[in-house]
């Protein structure tokens, strides 16, 4: 028993949390099932993981650029806030919850084929880094609230993470396809909700709005068209208002001795470079994996379609990208704001992160369907939603929120959140407790009943 216990425990915490050697294993698979010459199984292998660890080490640079933010923005407000970055929750969810989270993700992972096979919502999960996220999260919050434990607790968290997998790329599909004038993938990433969610305000402006890609500008601003020069120069405003306003505090707590006017310049110019470095991984990533894909989509599950990391959609429309980042940052600005002025028990600092990748991607999809409003609207009501929403969550995670850290992307402030409430009414039991758990099953049986209608998979891209 201790021996299938470490074989899953290895499968979870070093195979698939490590984002490259899943979709590695994928490419392997894929290249196989077609038959393709060594030389060339060997290359795209070697091209996917060289091609998301680029991805991985450019997110470092953009983080590391953008993190002193948090910190001049906490000080600024004169609040000891709650930091909302994934990253920053997960040593203490890997420290008490690693070993039955490694083992929900794999769960979760094979439900997710298994879904895939017999379902109409054939989409199988890749981002590995994204799918330990949230199966640390889903374990928090059915231990914090059922208490539930061992095998009850992998059971129940791995058919929610099953789900998860499944249905949620399932939700983004459409949008995906827009974006991408119909590429066969979708996206797999907790900002999901706020994609859907911005896709479908952006329809309200479909008359009426153009692309935020199809701006003009002076010839003396042309380089904005480019992405790495558009998004050091939109960042190094934002910086050097932050700077100033707090220019004793920079200087000796965050420059590390540096200038704080070079500090903010320095860190608008990192902040484009990781950029720079996800982007070229984007395209040696896709450029390997979707024709790899196909061979696991012919044989294993007919008809699938692989879902990805958000930073897979970023070349399509890197204007939107930043109206959707700022946008969103605008939201969780005030919505820290309204939480200092009404007294919130919980302070939730703007995430530079979040925006950028939840906030930027939902530009994005709102931009596909409402042109540059869509890509302003959806992510600026997803920034509110994301302040407001993360704090309501906080009670129902335990021991987290001593860390003084929590999960911060769309999905914890909105399904999460509601996924957490539920789970708080079954832990409380009585008559309240058995209607949630009977209303959850009924809408998880009808999602599928209904899904023998979802035909997004073969359906034409819609026109704008």
């Amino acid at each position: 028993m201790q021996i299938i216990l470490d074989i899953f425990n290895f499968i979870g915490e070093q195979l698939l949390s490590s984002y490259s050697l899943v979709l590695g294993l994928v490419a392997l698979t894929g290249l196989l099932l077609l038959k393709k010459p060594a030389t060339q199984v060997i290359s795209g292998v070697i091209k996917t993981i060289v091609g998301v660890i680029i991805i991985s080490s450019g997110a470092g640079v953009l983080v590391g650029g953008i993190n002193p933010l948090t910190d001049i923005i906490n000080h600024i407000l004169g609040v000891q806030g709650v930091l909302p970055t994934n990253e920053a929750a997960l040593p203490f969810a890997l420290e008490k919850f690693g070993q039955i989270g490694s083992l929900v993700m794999v769960g979760g992972f094979v439900l997710n084929m298994i879904l895939a096979r017999l379902t109409k919502y054939k989409f199988i999960y890749l981002t590995g880094h994204i799918m330990l996220y949230v199966s640390l999260f889903v374990v928090i919050v059915l231990n914090a609230t059922i208490g539930l434990e061992g095998w009850l607790l992998w059971l129940v968290g791995s058919i929610v993470m099953g789900l998860y997998f499944t249905l949620m790329p399932a939700l983004n599909y459409p949008g995906t396809k827009a974006v991408t004038g119909g590429e066969k993938f979708s996206v797999g990433h907790t900002g999901d909700f706020s994609y859907w969610f911005s896709y479908e305000v952006g329809k309200l402006f479909k008359k009426n709005s153009r692309s935020a890609e199809e701006f003009k500008l002076p010839k003396s601003l042309s380089f904005f068209r480019d992405t790495t020069s558009s998004l050091a120069l939109t960042l190094l405003p934002i910086f050097l208002i932050l700077v100033l306003i707090s220019w004793n505090y920079v200087a000796t707590e965050v420059s590390g001795g540096t200038n704080p006017i070079m500090f903010a310049i320095i860190s608008s110019l990192t902040f484009a470079a990781g950029m720079a470095i996800v982007l070229a991984g984007v395209r040696m990533m896709l450029g390997e994996i979707i024709p790899a894909f196909s061979g696991i989509s012919e044989k294993l599950v007919p008809g699938a379609a692989p879902a990805f990391d958000c930073p897979v959609v970023f070349p399509y429309a890197p204007t939107a990208l930043l109206f959707g980042f700022i946008s969103m940052f605008i939201g969780m600005v005030i919505g820290t704001a309204l939480q200092v002025v009404f007294k919130s028990p919980y302070i939730i600092l703007p995430g530079i992160v979040p925006a950028f990748f939840a906030g930027g991607t939902s530009g994005i999809f709102g931009n596909a369907k409402g042109g540059w409003k869509g890509a302003v609207v959806g992510p600026f009501i997803m920034g509110l939603v994301m302040q407001i929403g993360t704090g309501l969550l906080i009670p129902f995670t335990g021991e987290l929120f001593d860390k003084g850290a929590t999960f911060g992307d769309p999905f914890y402030a909105t399904v999460g959140l509601a996924f957490a409430k539920a789970s708080d009414l079954v832990g409380k039991g009585g008559i309240i407790g058995y209607i949630t758990l009977a209303a959850v099953v009924l809408l998880t049986v009808l999602v599928f009943i209904l899904g023998k209608n979802y035909k997004h998979l073969d359906e034409p891209v819609e026109a704008n």
